[in-house]
Protein backbone atom coordinates (compact mmCIF):
# COMPACT_ATOMS: atom_id res chain seq x y z
CA UNK A 1 0.00 0.00 0.00
CA UNK A 2 1.75 3.56 -0.94
CA UNK A 3 1.98 6.39 1.43
CA UNK A 4 -0.68 9.16 1.36
CA UNK A 5 -0.12 12.01 -0.45
CA UNK A 6 1.53 15.16 0.72
CA UNK A 7 -0.68 17.14 2.68
CA UNK A 8 0.11 20.45 -0.21
CA UNK A 9 -1.14 23.19 2.59
CA UNK A 10 0.84 21.66 5.88
CA UNK A 11 3.77 21.43 3.29
CA UNK A 12 3.26 25.43 2.86
CA UNK A 13 2.95 25.61 6.67
CA UNK A 14 5.93 24.30 7.79
CA UNK A 15 8.05 26.21 4.78
CA UNK A 16 6.64 29.14 5.73
CA UNK A 17 7.45 28.60 9.48
CA UNK A 18 10.62 28.02 8.37
CA UNK A 19 11.55 31.21 6.47
CA UNK A 20 9.91 33.10 9.58
CA UNK A 21 12.41 31.58 11.58
CA UNK A 22 15.10 32.14 9.47
CA UNK A 23 14.06 36.00 9.00
CA UNK A 24 13.74 35.10 5.48
CA UNK A 25 9.67 36.20 4.89
CA UNK A 26 9.28 38.61 2.13
CA UNK A 27 6.80 41.40 3.00
CA UNK A 28 5.51 43.55 -0.20
CA UNK A 29 5.12 47.45 0.09
CA UNK A 30 2.35 49.34 -1.83
CA UNK A 31 4.09 52.69 -3.07
CA UNK A 32 0.86 54.92 -3.37
CA UNK A 33 2.80 57.88 -5.04
CA UNK A 34 5.88 58.27 -6.64
CA UNK A 35 7.94 61.57 -7.37
CA UNK A 36 10.62 60.91 -8.94
CA UNK A 37 13.15 59.44 -6.67
CA UNK A 38 10.93 59.89 -3.58
CA UNK A 39 7.85 57.91 -2.99
CA UNK A 40 4.90 57.50 -0.62
CA UNK A 41 4.81 54.32 1.23
CA UNK A 42 2.10 53.65 4.43
CA UNK A 43 1.15 56.89 4.49
CA UNK A 44 4.87 58.95 4.41
CA UNK A 45 7.54 60.36 2.21
CA UNK A 46 10.15 58.07 2.16
CA UNK A 47 13.35 58.90 -0.45
CA UNK A 48 13.93 55.01 -2.92
CA UNK A 49 17.14 53.67 -2.87
CA UNK A 50 16.15 50.25 -4.02
CA UNK A 51 14.79 50.21 -7.64
CA UNK A 52 16.68 50.15 -10.83
CA UNK A 53 15.95 53.21 -12.73
CA UNK A 54 19.34 54.26 -12.67
CA UNK A 55 19.27 57.29 -14.76
CA UNK A 56 15.93 58.39 -13.57
CA UNK A 57 14.39 57.98 -17.05
CA UNK A 58 11.37 56.00 -15.57
CA UNK A 59 9.44 59.82 -15.27
CA UNK A 60 11.61 61.29 -18.01
CA UNK A 61 9.52 63.92 -20.25
CA UNK A 62 11.01 62.22 -23.42
CA UNK A 63 10.02 58.12 -22.28
CA UNK A 64 6.55 59.97 -20.71
CA UNK A 65 5.68 61.98 -24.39
CA UNK A 66 6.88 58.87 -25.81
CA UNK A 67 4.41 56.63 -24.04
CA UNK A 68 1.29 59.07 -24.26
CA UNK A 69 1.89 59.11 -28.28
CA UNK A 70 1.96 56.02 -28.47
CA UNK A 71 -1.20 55.49 -26.58
CA UNK A 72 -2.79 57.52 -28.56
CA UNK A 73 -2.17 55.78 -31.36
CA UNK A 74 -2.66 52.32 -30.63
CA UNK A 75 -4.32 52.08 -27.81
CA UNK A 76 -3.34 50.58 -24.45
CA UNK A 77 -2.28 46.61 -25.02
CA UNK A 78 -0.56 44.65 -27.22
CA UNK A 79 -3.92 42.72 -28.40
CA UNK A 80 -2.19 40.04 -30.06
CA UNK A 81 1.13 38.02 -30.67
CA UNK A 82 3.90 39.98 -32.56
CA UNK A 83 3.37 37.25 -34.90
CA UNK A 84 0.00 37.53 -35.39
CA UNK A 85 -1.04 41.66 -35.49
CA UNK A 86 0.85 42.74 -32.53
CA UNK A 87 4.07 44.49 -33.93
CA UNK A 88 3.74 47.61 -34.28
CA UNK A 89 5.52 50.03 -36.03
CA UNK A 90 7.15 51.38 -32.86
CA UNK A 91 8.18 47.74 -32.16
CA UNK A 92 9.88 47.77 -35.12
CA UNK A 93 11.77 50.88 -34.55
CA UNK A 94 12.81 50.07 -31.09
CA UNK A 95 14.72 46.47 -31.99
CA UNK A 96 16.32 48.61 -35.07
CA UNK A 97 17.57 51.63 -33.38
CA UNK A 98 18.66 49.48 -30.43
CA UNK A 99 20.21 46.86 -32.62
CA UNK A 100 22.23 49.81 -34.26
CA UNK A 101 23.30 51.29 -30.97
CA UNK A 102 24.74 48.24 -29.92
CA UNK A 103 25.87 46.96 -32.71
CA UNK A 104 24.31 44.44 -33.35
CA UNK A 105 22.31 43.09 -36.90
CA UNK A 106 18.83 42.23 -35.48
CA UNK A 107 16.88 42.98 -32.44
CA UNK A 108 13.62 41.09 -30.46
CA UNK A 109 11.07 42.49 -28.64
CA UNK A 110 10.19 40.36 -25.67
CA UNK A 111 7.18 41.28 -22.60
CA UNK A 112 9.96 40.94 -20.08
CA UNK A 113 13.52 39.68 -19.66
CA UNK A 114 12.43 36.83 -17.89
CA UNK A 115 10.94 35.50 -20.68
CA UNK A 116 13.38 36.61 -23.10
CA UNK A 117 16.24 34.36 -20.77
CA UNK A 118 13.83 31.15 -21.31
CA UNK A 119 13.58 31.85 -25.21
CA UNK A 120 17.21 32.25 -25.73
CA UNK A 121 18.35 28.85 -24.25
CA UNK A 122 15.66 26.56 -24.78
CA UNK A 123 15.45 27.65 -28.24
CA UNK A 124 19.03 26.80 -29.06
CA UNK A 125 19.54 23.85 -26.46
CA UNK A 126 17.86 20.53 -26.17
CA UNK A 127 18.67 16.81 -24.64
CA UNK A 128 22.74 16.20 -24.49
CA UNK A 129 23.30 19.90 -24.65
CA UNK A 130 25.75 21.81 -22.26
CA UNK A 131 24.60 25.49 -20.92
CA UNK A 132 27.68 26.78 -18.90
CA UNK A 133 26.82 29.44 -16.69
CA UNK A 134 28.32 31.56 -13.49
CA UNK A 135 27.33 30.44 -10.17
CA UNK A 136 25.32 33.89 -9.27
CA UNK A 137 23.42 34.24 -12.75
CA UNK A 138 20.27 36.00 -12.40
CA UNK A 139 17.21 33.15 -11.85
CA UNK A 140 15.70 33.08 -14.84
CA UNK A 141 18.78 31.81 -16.67
CA UNK A 142 19.22 29.04 -14.38
CA UNK A 143 15.62 28.29 -14.89
CA UNK A 144 16.13 28.48 -19.05
CA UNK A 145 18.40 25.88 -18.84
CA UNK A 146 16.73 23.65 -16.69
CA UNK A 147 13.62 23.61 -18.76
CA UNK A 148 15.66 23.81 -21.94
CA UNK A 149 16.26 20.18 -20.71
CA UNK A 150 20.06 20.21 -21.31
CA UNK A 151 22.87 20.17 -18.89
CA UNK A 152 23.49 22.49 -16.61
CA UNK A 153 27.15 23.10 -15.32
CA UNK A 154 28.18 26.33 -13.03
CA UNK A 155 31.45 27.84 -12.18
CA UNK A 156 32.54 29.56 -9.38
CA UNK A 157 31.47 33.37 -9.69
CA UNK A 158 33.69 35.44 -11.90
CA UNK A 159 35.96 32.21 -12.77
CA UNK A 160 36.66 32.23 -16.50
CA UNK A 161 39.26 29.88 -15.87
CA UNK A 162 36.42 27.73 -13.85
CA UNK A 163 34.50 28.34 -17.08
CA UNK A 164 36.64 26.82 -19.43
CA UNK A 165 37.29 23.66 -17.24
CA UNK A 166 33.33 23.28 -17.07
CA UNK A 167 33.17 23.32 -21.17
CA UNK A 168 36.15 20.73 -21.36
CA UNK A 169 34.34 18.93 -18.90
CA UNK A 170 31.10 18.70 -21.01
CA UNK A 171 32.60 18.36 -24.24
CA UNK A 172 29.52 16.46 -26.44
CA UNK A 173 26.77 18.39 -27.87
CA UNK A 174 25.88 22.28 -28.39
CA UNK A 175 27.59 24.99 -25.88
CA UNK A 176 26.90 28.18 -24.67
CA UNK A 177 28.36 30.37 -22.05
CA UNK A 178 25.98 32.38 -20.38
CA UNK A 179 26.76 35.18 -17.73
CA UNK A 180 25.37 38.37 -16.30
CA UNK A 181 27.18 41.72 -17.49
CA UNK A 182 26.50 43.12 -14.45
CA UNK A 183 25.51 41.27 -11.69
CA UNK A 184 22.30 42.54 -9.57
CA UNK A 185 23.23 41.92 -6.05
CA UNK A 186 26.94 42.34 -6.27
CA UNK A 187 27.17 44.88 -8.72
CA UNK A 188 30.45 43.75 -10.01
CA UNK A 189 31.34 43.11 -13.73
CA UNK A 190 31.79 39.87 -15.39
CA UNK A 191 35.20 38.95 -17.31
CA UNK A 192 33.86 39.22 -20.32
CA UNK A 193 37.26 39.15 -22.18
CA UNK A 194 38.32 35.95 -20.71
CA UNK A 195 34.88 34.22 -20.99
CA UNK A 196 35.08 35.48 -24.51
CA UNK A 197 38.45 33.55 -25.05
CA UNK A 198 37.19 30.40 -23.28
CA UNK A 199 34.00 30.71 -25.51
CA UNK A 200 36.13 30.96 -28.62
CA UNK A 201 38.76 27.79 -27.50
CA UNK A 202 35.48 25.29 -26.77
CA UNK A 203 32.85 26.38 -29.61
CA UNK A 204 30.49 27.62 -27.01
CA UNK A 205 28.06 30.71 -28.21
CA UNK A 206 28.64 33.40 -25.47
CA UNK A 207 25.27 34.65 -24.20
CA UNK A 208 25.66 38.05 -21.53
CA UNK A 209 22.26 39.06 -19.91
CA UNK A 210 23.11 43.12 -19.63
CA UNK A 211 20.29 44.06 -17.50
CA UNK A 212 22.26 46.16 -15.47
CA UNK A 213 24.79 47.39 -17.69
CA UNK A 214 23.77 49.26 -20.90
CA UNK A 215 23.19 52.75 -20.30
CA UNK A 216 25.29 52.59 -16.99
CA UNK A 217 28.68 51.38 -18.10
CA UNK A 218 30.98 51.50 -20.92
CA UNK A 219 31.60 53.96 -23.88
CA UNK A 220 28.39 55.90 -24.48
CA UNK A 221 26.42 53.47 -22.38
CA UNK A 222 26.74 50.78 -24.48
CA UNK A 223 27.07 48.22 -21.44
CA UNK A 224 29.32 45.39 -20.29
CA UNK A 225 30.32 44.17 -23.72
CA UNK A 226 31.62 47.65 -25.08
CA UNK A 227 33.26 48.04 -21.52
CA UNK A 228 35.09 44.81 -22.11
CA UNK A 229 36.09 45.99 -25.26
CA UNK A 230 34.25 43.71 -27.29
CA UNK A 231 31.67 43.40 -30.11
CA UNK A 232 29.05 41.41 -31.53
CA UNK A 233 31.97 39.42 -32.87
CA UNK A 234 32.55 38.13 -29.36
CA UNK A 235 29.49 38.51 -27.76
CA UNK A 236 27.06 36.91 -30.51
CA UNK A 237 24.00 37.38 -27.89
CA UNK A 238 22.69 39.91 -25.93
CA UNK A 239 19.63 40.75 -23.63
CA UNK A 240 18.87 43.84 -22.38
CA UNK A 241 16.15 44.96 -20.34
CA UNK A 242 14.05 47.83 -20.61
CA UNK A 243 12.43 48.01 -17.08
CA UNK A 244 16.38 49.73 -15.61
CA UNK A 245 18.55 52.01 -16.87
CA UNK A 246 15.94 52.93 -19.59
CA UNK A 247 13.23 53.27 -17.06
CA UNK A 248 10.52 50.83 -18.86
CA UNK A 249 9.70 47.28 -19.23
CA UNK A 250 10.26 44.52 -21.14
CA UNK A 251 13.61 43.45 -22.97
CA UNK A 252 15.42 42.68 -26.67
CA UNK A 253 17.39 40.29 -27.90
CA UNK A 254 19.77 41.12 -29.62
CA UNK A 255 21.79 39.07 -32.34
CA UNK A 256 23.05 38.29 -35.83
CA UNK A 257 19.87 37.53 -38.17
CA UNK A 258 19.92 34.31 -38.24
CA UNK A 259 19.50 33.68 -34.86
CA UNK A 260 17.24 36.35 -33.93
CA UNK A 261 14.94 34.93 -37.30
CA UNK A 262 14.89 31.92 -35.48
CA UNK A 263 13.99 33.00 -32.08
CA UNK A 264 11.39 34.91 -34.00
CA UNK A 265 10.37 31.63 -35.56
CA UNK A 266 10.50 28.94 -32.59
CA UNK A 267 11.54 30.35 -29.13
CA UNK A 268 7.56 29.61 -26.98
CA UNK A 269 7.90 32.88 -24.68
CA UNK A 270 7.76 34.53 -27.78
CA UNK A 271 5.53 32.75 -30.28
CA UNK A 272 2.69 31.83 -27.32
CA UNK A 273 2.27 35.71 -25.54
CA UNK A 274 1.00 38.88 -26.30
CA UNK A 275 2.96 41.21 -27.80
CA UNK A 276 4.53 44.10 -25.55
CA UNK A 277 1.90 46.83 -25.18
CA UNK A 278 3.28 49.56 -27.80
CA UNK A 279 3.08 52.36 -25.07
CA UNK A 280 6.10 50.78 -23.53
CA UNK A 281 8.03 49.83 -26.34
CA UNK A 282 7.73 53.32 -27.27
CA UNK A 283 8.82 55.16 -24.16
CA UNK A 284 11.89 52.55 -24.28
CA UNK A 285 12.80 53.85 -27.28
CA UNK A 286 12.58 57.50 -26.25
CA UNK A 287 14.91 55.89 -23.30
CA UNK A 288 17.19 55.19 -25.80
CA UNK A 289 17.41 58.19 -27.19
CA UNK A 290 17.86 60.00 -23.98
CA UNK A 291 20.86 57.95 -22.96
CA UNK A 292 22.70 58.37 -26.48
CA UNK A 293 21.48 62.48 -26.18
CA UNK A 294 22.01 63.24 -22.90
CA UNK A 295 25.57 61.50 -21.30
CA UNK A 296 25.14 64.40 -18.59
CA UNK A 297 22.66 62.03 -17.03
CA UNK A 298 25.13 58.95 -16.81
CA UNK A 299 28.05 61.80 -15.46
CA UNK A 300 25.78 62.52 -12.44
CA UNK A 301 25.00 58.76 -11.93
CA UNK A 302 28.75 57.90 -11.85
CA UNK A 303 28.91 61.01 -9.52
CA UNK A 304 26.71 59.56 -7.32
CA UNK A 305 27.99 56.31 -7.15
CA UNK A 306 31.51 57.85 -5.51
CA UNK A 307 30.36 60.31 -3.22
CA UNK A 308 28.03 57.53 -1.90
CA UNK A 309 31.27 55.20 -1.73
CA UNK A 310 33.41 58.17 -0.46
CA UNK A 311 31.00 58.91 2.26
CA UNK A 312 30.27 55.02 3.29
CA UNK A 313 33.59 54.39 3.35
CA UNK A 314 34.17 57.40 5.84
CA UNK A 315 31.62 55.95 8.28
CA UNK A 316 33.48 52.24 8.24
CA UNK A 317 30.62 51.00 6.64
CA UNK A 318 30.77 47.15 5.09
CA UNK A 319 31.07 48.08 0.94
CA UNK A 320 31.81 45.33 -1.11
CA UNK A 321 34.09 46.04 -3.74
CA UNK A 322 31.30 47.18 -7.39
CA UNK A 323 31.79 50.10 -9.55
CA UNK A 324 28.59 50.07 -10.24
CA UNK A 325 25.42 52.18 -9.06
CA UNK A 326 24.45 48.53 -7.37
CA UNK A 327 26.23 49.37 -3.99
CA UNK A 328 26.04 46.02 -1.22
CA UNK A 329 26.70 46.51 2.11
CA UNK A 330 26.99 43.38 3.70
CA UNK A 331 26.39 42.42 7.10
CA UNK A 332 25.64 38.44 6.62
CA UNK A 333 22.76 37.81 9.83
CA UNK A 334 19.19 38.10 8.27
CA UNK A 335 18.21 39.09 11.63
CA UNK A 336 20.57 42.76 11.92
CA UNK A 337 20.12 43.06 7.58
CA UNK A 338 16.46 43.50 8.16
CA UNK A 339 16.81 45.53 11.42
CA UNK A 340 19.43 48.10 9.20
CA UNK A 341 16.65 48.10 7.03
CA UNK A 342 13.89 49.38 9.50
CA UNK A 343 16.00 51.49 10.72
CA UNK A 344 16.89 53.40 8.12
CA UNK A 345 13.27 53.24 6.76
CA UNK A 346 12.22 54.69 9.84
CA UNK A 347 14.83 57.70 9.10
CA UNK A 348 13.18 57.99 5.80
CA UNK A 349 15.38 55.94 3.66
CA UNK A 350 13.94 53.18 1.66
CA UNK A 351 16.76 50.03 0.93
CA UNK A 352 16.00 46.45 0.65
CA UNK A 353 17.42 43.57 3.07
CA UNK A 354 18.46 41.00 0.71
CA UNK A 355 18.56 37.45 1.70
CA UNK A 356 18.94 33.55 1.11
CA UNK A 357 17.94 32.32 -1.37
CA UNK A 358 18.50 35.53 -2.92
CA UNK A 359 21.91 35.56 -2.23
CA UNK A 360 23.65 32.77 -0.48
CA UNK A 361 23.53 31.30 2.94
CA UNK A 362 25.63 33.89 5.31
CA UNK A 363 25.54 36.53 2.94
CA UNK A 364 22.30 38.78 3.49
CA UNK A 365 22.88 42.66 3.09
CA UNK A 366 21.55 45.62 2.43
CA UNK A 367 21.36 46.39 -1.67
CA UNK A 368 21.56 50.32 -1.80
CA UNK A 369 21.18 51.44 -5.57
CA UNK A 370 21.97 54.94 -6.79
CA UNK A 371 20.27 56.99 -9.88
CA UNK A 372 21.15 59.93 -11.49
CA UNK A 373 18.02 61.66 -9.86
CA UNK A 374 19.26 61.44 -6.19
CA UNK A 375 20.59 64.44 -4.74
CA UNK A 376 23.78 65.17 -2.94
CA UNK A 377 22.21 65.99 0.31
CA UNK A 378 19.90 62.68 -0.12
CA UNK A 379 22.77 60.37 -0.86
CA UNK A 380 24.54 61.96 2.36
CA UNK A 381 21.15 61.59 4.57
CA UNK A 382 20.91 57.78 3.66
CA UNK A 383 24.88 57.17 4.68
CA UNK A 384 24.38 59.10 7.83
CA UNK A 385 21.29 56.89 8.85
CA UNK A 386 22.82 53.89 7.42
CA UNK A 387 25.47 54.31 9.74
CA UNK A 388 23.19 55.43 13.07
CA UNK A 389 21.53 52.12 12.25
CA UNK A 390 24.49 50.17 12.38
CA UNK A 391 25.70 51.70 15.48
CA UNK A 392 22.58 50.95 17.22
CA UNK A 393 21.87 47.61 15.91
CA UNK A 394 25.05 46.36 16.31
CA UNK A 395 25.57 44.94 12.89
CA UNK A 396 29.13 43.57 12.60
CA UNK A 397 30.20 43.80 9.22
CA UNK A 398 30.45 40.81 7.38
CA UNK A 399 33.62 39.21 5.44
CA UNK A 400 32.95 38.59 1.61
Amino acid sequence: MSAPRPDLRQRIAEARAGREARHAVRVRRTVERRQGVRAQVDGRWVVAFNGNDYLGLAQHPLTLHSAQEAMDRYGIGGTASHLVSGHTLVHEHLERELAQWLGYERGLAFGCGYMANLAAVQALLGDGDVCVQDRLNHASLIDAARLAGCRLARYPHGDAEGALRQLRANPDGAAMLVTDGVFSMDGDIAPLKQLALAARIQRAILYVDDAHGVGVIGPDGRGSVAHAGWTSEQVPLLLVTLGKALGGFGAVLLGEEALIQHFQETARPYVYTTALPPALAAASLGAVRAVQRQPALRKRLHEATARFRARAQRHGLPLMDSPTPIQPLLFGDNARTLAVARAVFDAGYWVSAIRPPTVPEGQARIRVTLSAAHSDAQIDGLVDALARAVEAVGAAPATP
